[in-house]
């Protein structure tokens, strides 16, 4: 297998062997293997092509400035003339984020559930995709595409409307659980179609693809219903205004605090956009009962007395610009924390979010506010993730022949794989794959083929893509030793000075107190110019090169410091 590397280091091309005579199926995950996040996964045959959602994925702490991480998506342009339709399982972020940007570029119906749908054209209003079609389906309900004949099957998840796909292809089922857990007691009185999984693992399944986030944790996640029960302990205490954060798109979360405020006579107020069009759409699907005359608006909250008062809001994340993370800083224009409000983040940190979820929490303490978060008062928060006997249930059920696990780290999917091999899957039959693997299935079998396209592509403000590991590497140095600029002016007849040098430090001294220092170092950069002149040398990018790297080492000689020098030389 041979690559080819283009800029910052990404592959422009990876070879993948050319199809075989016979009919095949290949599962290349393009995202959402080997991390927490942009979720995509491409189902192939001889003559279509399906992807099976497009998530998003929040950047890390290496990734400076950078808005939102998004696929590649080359391989669908390599095969854009037998890609027939995006699926979609639920209306995750991590799930659907990155639709706008795909339909930018492929004019594919999506298809889902209505809330899922809902979701999306929502997140379309602020991108120009132009005309957009949608399929709204039901659970049990088929869609064709082709060669491809898909199913999809009601699960529980902690949103409403999320499904497990069942893809027929020629050559086998692939069976894709999407995010799932099984809720015995869910908040909507419709646990997981058991019966039409069982079904389809008596009629055969090639391959299952599972959900790994919860693969480390032993036993059964609980039931959402057991929130309530935290809810209503946490409603009866508080002595004043309740404040609930969890995730926007959480329904069932949202039906709870809607159900405790109206058994203990709160009005309730939502704070934030995304949380607002969540409801609207819920609500206008069935998903979710709200009282109307229960609902405030947020200006209106102030008039209440505080113990008749509670207002759900995003920001469980402790994202900069949520509404959370504003009112632990005194920062939102409709709302303030008093001393005396209940917070109640009803929500677990994602990997790499722990930080900024605790600051905001001492923040709202510094505020007076009691918090609760943990198992503090009871289970405020349970996860929308199959546990390993769940896990076990679902493989028991499908009996795959093949197994992939799919939507975790890299040690989730390791430690799924094992749970598979204890219900008798070989460990031969089992791929532990990271994004751009393909995997091919054939009569004969299956195996690893090749890898293709896999890597994160970066929306920087308006800009997709155009951030790769160079500028993030410049933006590293930047972010560590900052930057300085030279600016002088010289006469090109005859190499004389006429202006400068003049010196602009960014992140590198305190300058109130560095002028001595930075003195010093503007008769460095003259002796540099007056050497250049004596020497005869009149290029500008040679000039250039001589102040770069004899300020450098003067600033070093200084400081140990290494800033980014730029030397801007004008001619007249």
């Amino acid at each position: 297998m041979a690559s080819l590397t283009g800029r910052d280091g990404r592959p422009d091309s990876l070879v993948v062997p050319p199809p075989p005579s016979e009919p095949f199926v290949r599962v290349i995950p393009l995202g959402g293997c080997g991390e927490i996040g942009r979720n995509m996964t491409v189902i192939e045959t001889r003559d279509d092509l399906v992807a099976v959602d497009c998530g998003l994925m929040f950047p890390d702490d290496e990734m400076f400035g950078v808005d939102i991480v998004i696929n590649d998506f080359s391989y669908l342009r390599e095969r854009a003339d037998k890609f027939r339709a995006l699926l979609v399982t639920h209306g995750h972020e991590d799930h659907i984020g990155g639709i706008p940007f795909l339909l930018r570029e492929f004019r594919v119906p999506v298809v889902g559930t209505p809330l899922s749908l809902a979701l999306i054209r929502a997140k379309m209003r602020d991108q120009k995709a132009g005309e957009v079609s949608f399929r709204a389906v039901q659970p049990g309900e088929r869609v064709v595409y082709g060669e491809i004949d898909t199913e999809f099957v009601h699960i529980n998840h902690s949103v409403a409307g999320a499904c497990a796909l069942a893809l027929r292809t020629p050559v086998g089922t692939i069976f894709h659980t999407g995010d799932f857990k099984f809720d015995q007691t869910p908040i909507d009185g419709r646990p997981a179609d058991f019966a039409a999984i069982a079904r389809i693992g008596e009629e055969g399944v090639l391959c299952m693809l599972s959900d790994s986030t919860n693969a480390e944790r032993p036993g059964h996640t609980p039931s959402e219903r057991i929130v309530g029960e935290a809810f209503a302990n946490i409603f009866a205490r508080a002595p004043g205004r309740i404040i609930v954060t969890s995730f926007a798109s959480n329904v069932p979360r949202i039906q709870q605090v809607v159900d405790q405020a109206v058994r203990f006579d709160r009005k309730i107020a939502f704070l934030g956009r995304s949380l607002q069009n969540v409801m609207h759409f819920a609500s206008e699907h069935g998903h979710l009962r709200i009282p109307p005359e229960q609902v405030v608006k947020l200006d209106d909250v102030d008039e209440l007395p505080p113990e008749r008062v509670v207002v759900m809001t995003t920001g469980s994340q402790g994202e900069p610009m949520s509404a959370l993370t504003r009112l632990s800083v005194r920062d939102h224009p409709l709302m303030k924390i008093v001393p005396g409000d209940t917070v109640v983040v009803s929500a677990t940190p994602i990997p790499g979010n722990e930080k900024s979820v605790s600051r905001t929490i001492n923040n709202l303490y510094r505020l007076g506010a009691t918090v609760i978060h943990g198992t503090a008062q009871g289970t405020a928060h349970v996860s929308g993730h199959a546990s390993q006997e769940e896990l076990l249930l679902m493989l028991n059920l499908v009996r795959p022949a093949y197994f992939i696990p799919v939507h975790g780290e890299y040690r989730m999917l390791v430690t799924h794989a094992a749970l598979a091999q204890k219900t008798g899957i070989d460990l031969a039959h089992c791929f532990v794959i990271e994004n751009g693997d393909v995997i091919e299935f054939t009569a004969r079998g299956a195996e690893k083929i090749g890898k293709t396209y896999g890597g994160n592509v970066m929306v920087d403000g308006s800009g997709v893509g155009d951030v790769g590991q160079a500028v993030l590497r410049d933006r590293k140095h930047l972010s560590a030793d900052g930057i300085m600029m030279v600016v002088v002016t010289v006469d090109a007849s005859e190499a004389r000075v006429i202006a400068g040098p003049d010196l602009i430090s960014r992140g590198v001294f305190y300058l109130p107190e560095s002028e001595p220092v930075i003195e010093d170092l503007e008769r460095r950069v003259s002796d540099i110019l007056h050497g250049c002149s004596a020497e005869g040398i009149r290029d500008v990018p040679t000039v250039k090169e001589h102040i770069r790297q004899g300020l450098a080492k003067a600033v070093y000689d200084k400081t140990k410091r290494r800033p980014i020098v730029i030397p801007v030389v004008m001619e007249v």
